[in-house]
C-alpha cells in the first residue's frame, strides 16, 4: 500500500490532465482495484484513539461527505487509514445533480469548485452498498450524510431529511444532516435560526422514536457554512445543544471568491473548497468553541492539505477533521501524515 500512496505525485499530473469528475471517478475505480487485490490496510492508522459524540476513534482523521456519494467504494476507503468515514450526501430519491460540467480545479489555489448538486443513486441503492460492505463490522465508524431532494419545495424539507434519517439509522454510527450545500436551491436558508430550530426539533424528536425501536441512539450532525455571520453562529452554537444535536460539522464549501479573484475557474458558480476556506473554518470553530462549551463535538474540515493544517483545527477547537480537496492535491499518503500530527501534543 505504501507504493500506491507513493505513487500518487507521479499519476498527479495524468490525473490533472482529465477532466475533473472522470479523473474522480478513474481514482476511485483504480483505488477499488488496489483494495480487491488486498493491497490495503484492514485497520486505521495508528495513532491517538479520539472520543466523538460518544463514539470511540481509533484516529481523529476522517473522509468528508461527498466523495463516496453512493457509498460504492466504502472498504476500498476505509483502507486508506481514516480513523471515521462519511458518506453521501444522500436523498431519498435518485437524482442526476446539475449539468455538466460540474467540477473545476484552481491548482493555483490549491482549490476546487464544485456545483454537483447531491447527485446520488437515491436511499434504495445507498443502503444496499452500505450492507453489502464490511467496514463497520470491522471496526470502522461510519456517518451517513442525508439532504433533500432538489424538486422538494423548501417548505417541504424536512420531509425529506425525516425520510432520510428513518431509512438510515439502523445502518450508521452516526447521521450528518446536510443543510449547507450552496449547490441545492435555498437549502442554506435552513440555516436561520427559527428554520434550524423546528427542523432540529422535528428531527431530535424523530431521533427519540427511531432509539427506542431499534435499541440505540445514534448521534446527529448538522453540517454549516463557512458563509455565517456571528450572530448566525451564536444561534446555532445555542441551538443545537438545545435540541440534543450532539456535533456540528465546520465547515461545507464557500460562496466567496474573495482568494481566488482572476484565476481560471474562479468565476464558475458552486461551493469553493480547499485552501481558500481554511482560515474561514477556523473562524468558525473557534467560535462555535467559545459559544457551546466543551460539550457539544466538533468536526474540523477546510483547506487541510498537511498535517499542521489538521492540528491548527484541534487547536481552534475541534475533537476531530474530516478531508476532501485535500485528498485530490496531496493524495492518499495526507492521511497518514495528519494522523502522525494529531498524535503529537494532545
Amino acid at each position: 500500500m505504501s507504493a500506491f500512496f507513493q505513487a500518487y505525485p507521479l499519476l498527479r499530473p495524468a490525473l490533472f490532465a482529465l477532466e475533473p469528475e472522470t479523473a474522480h471517478t478513474l481514482t476511485l475505480s483504480a483505488l477499488q482495484r488496489v483494495h480487491d487485490l488486498g493491497l490495503t490496510r484492514r485497520t486505521p492508522a495508528p495513532g491517538r484513539p479520539v472520543e466523538l459524540m460518544g463514539l470511540a476513534l481509533a484516529n481523529g482523521v476522517g473522509l468528508a461527505a461527498g466523495l463516496d456519494k453512493n457509498g460504492s467504494h466504502i472498504d476500498a476507503l476505509g483502507g486508506l487509514g481514516f480513523g471515521f468515514m462519511e458518506i453521501g450526501t444522500v436523498t431519498p430519491r435518485p437524482q442526476s445533480g446539475n449539468p455538466l460540467p460540474r467540477l473545476f480545479r484552481l491548482p493555483r489555489a490549491e482549490a476546487l469548485i464544485n456545483r454537483m448538486g447531491f447527485n446520488n443513486e437515491g436511499l434504495d441503492a445507498f443502503l444496499a452498498n452500505v450492507r453489502s460492505s464490511r467496514y463497520r463490522a470491522r471496526g470502522g465508524i461510519l456517518g451517513l450524510n442525508i439532504g433533500k431532494n432538489a424538486d422538494t419545495p423548501i417548505e417541504k424539507a424536512a420531509d425529506d431529511y425525516l425520510a432520510g434519517l428513518a431509512a438510515v439509522y439502523p445502518h450508521a454510527d452516526y447521521v450528518t444532516i446536510n443543510i449547507s450545500s450552496p449547490n441545492t436551491k435555498n437549502l442554506r436558508s435552513l440555516q436561520g435560526a427559527d428554520e434550524l430550530s423546528e427542523l432540529l426539533r422535528q428531527l431530535g424528536e424523530a431521533r427519540d422514536d427511531l432509539a427506542a425501536r431499534h435499541g440505540r441512539r445514534v448521534p446527529l450532525a448538522v453540517k454549516i457554512a463557512p458563509d455565517l455571520d456571528e450572530s448566525q453562529i451564536d444561534a446555532i452554537a445555542e441551538l443545537l445543544p438545545r435540541h440534543g444535536i450532539d456535533g456540528v460539522i465546520a465547515t461545507n464549501t464557500t460562496l466567496s471568491r474573495a482568494a481566488v479573484q482572476g484565476l481560471p475557474n474562479a468565476g464558475e458558480a458552486g461551493g469553493l473548497s480547499g485552501t481558500p476556506v481554511r482560515e474561514m473554518s477556523l473562524r468558525v470553530i473557534e467560535r462555535l468553541r467559545r459559544r457551546a462549551g466543551p460539550a457539544l463535538a466538533i468536526i474540523g474540515v477546510g483547506g487541510i492539505l498537511d498535517g499542521r493544517h489538521a492540528a491548527d483545527k484541534i487547536a481552534a477547537g475541534a475533537d476531530a477533521v474530516q478531508l476532501y480537496t485535500g485528498l485530490i492535491y496531496r493524495g492518499p499518503a495526507l492521511v497518514g501524515d495528519c494522523v502522525a500530527a494529531l498524535s503529537v501534543g494532545r
